[in-house]
């Protein structure tokens, strides 16, 4: 049996942090390497090896790869939606060419699997807006999501051509009470918990009605583990998958914290991130990930803002 050592490029992010955590249950503390730009997340200290790598120095990445022995890569080191509509130029080729850097290496020295995150990003205004299926029309109107959407196809490509095997879910929006916020367009329904717990009181970026699909991080990173741990056989979709849990409105999960924090206000502020909430679609149709390798979430909106406020509160 192989034993694996996984490095987790982009650990100390919102995914990251807890993806690493959890791949060190499973596979040991020593056989999962986190690294980051950034320095080390304060909860993978003392976790396990930690090292610093930029994803765009391939040759640094390279002689890692090597020295640490690695069989499989997770590559979660990307600029988000909001954030990359400040520099569209520095999101493109820190997502495009840091990708393809893994890619190369993982072909060079037959890393046997490797998974990169897509995005809920990578559809526009003309996917469908309810139950966006698997296969769509996909015009992104981001620089995000076209660099998560070409991103897909050099995963295919990869496979197709020299038979690595890259995984990828599409993520809706995620939610942690772990890790901040990393500038994405969902980011609204982390911060909500937080001002409610502090302030009572929270203005939102978007739209009260503005529906999105979202994710408790849990789910995520189970769903991650699980289709990397699926048999090949079962993968069908060499682009990434889409996998769903919830679909809500900051008018909806206010009044999910109501139930618990009765005093706690909403008002809203719409600015920049209101078109970009408004090119994607509400609601997602994941049951190719059903079918394939049976994804199935926990988490509803009520169990999710009962699991966020105690968690926060503790902190």
């Amino acid at each position: 049996m192989i034993r694996e050592r996984i490095l987790v490029i982009g650990a100390s992010g919102q995914i990251g942090v807890e993806l690493t955590l959890a791949l060190r249950k499973i596979y040991g503390n020593n056989n999962v390497i986190a690294s980051d730009l950034r320095e080390e997340n304060d909860l993978l200290k003392g976790t396990g090896p930690y090292v610093s790598i930029d994803v765009m120095n391939k040759e640094m990445l390279h002689v890692q790869v090597i020295r640490q022995n690695i069989t499989q890569i997770y590559l979660l080191a990307a600029i988000l939606s909001a954030t990359g509509e400040k520099n569209p130029n520095l999101a493109w080729h820190l997502n495009m060419q840091g990708l393809l850097n893994v890619l190369d290496i993982a072909r060079e020295e037959k890393i046997y699997k490797v998974y990169w995150p897509s995005s809920i990003a990578v559809f526009g205004p003309t996917s469908p807006k309810q139950n966006c299926p698997q296969q769509t029309i996909i015009e992104p109107s981001t620089v995000y999501g076209i660099s998560k959407y070409a991103g897909e196809f050099w995963c295919n490509y990869y496979y197709q051509r020299y038979h690595v095997d890259v995984r990828s879910i599409r993520y809706p929006g995620l939610i942690s009470y772990k890790s901040a916020p990393g500038g994405g367009t969902t980011d609204y329904a982390v911060e909500i918990y937080h001002e409610a717990l502090e302030e009572k009181k929270y203005t939102c970026f978007l739209r009260e009605d503005t529906y999105l699909p979202m994710m408790y991080m849990p789910d995520a990173i189970r769903a991650t583990i699980e289709l990397m741990e699926a048999p090949v056989a079962n993968i069908s979709v060499r682009t990434s998958y889409n996998v769903s849990a919830m679909s809500f409105s900051p008018k909806e999960i206010s009044a999910a914290i109501k139930n618990y924090i009765p005093e706690f206000n909403i008002s809203y502020e719409p600015d920049y991130r209101q078109s970009i909430a408004d090119s994607w679609p509400q609601s997602i149709d994941d049951t190719v990930a059903r079918n394939d390798w049976g994804w199935q979430p926990e988490y509803d909106l009520n169990k999710m803002t009962k699991d966020m406020l105690e968690n926060l509160r503790q902190q």
